[in-house]
């Protein structure tokens, strides 16, 4: 698994979010960008995101998935 293939699909599943991805093989670290799901409680925002891995992760093509998620606004403020 690379981490492109991660970021692609994320980003054409969720419309509107910027997705920076680390890590390869099994292991991934993800900071997604979006405003839309900054807005959703934290077990909201992980569920949508492990809806679209899901198939991934039981196929153990992905092994572990740290997710951290921001606004555009805070984004913008940490570079």
């Amino acid at each position: 698994m690379q981490a492109a293939e991660v970021k692609s699909l994320l980003e054409e599943k969720l419309p509107n979010t910027q997705v920076e991805v680390e890590g390869e093989g099994c292991n991934f670290q993800l900071n997604l960008i979006s405003d839309e799901l900054a807005a959703l409680s934290p077990v909201k925002r992980q569920q949508q995101i492990y809806a679209h891995l899901n198939a991934w992760i039981a196929d153990g093509s992905i092994h572990a998935v740290t997710m951290k998620f921001f606004s555009q606004a805070d984004w913008a403020a940490r570079s």
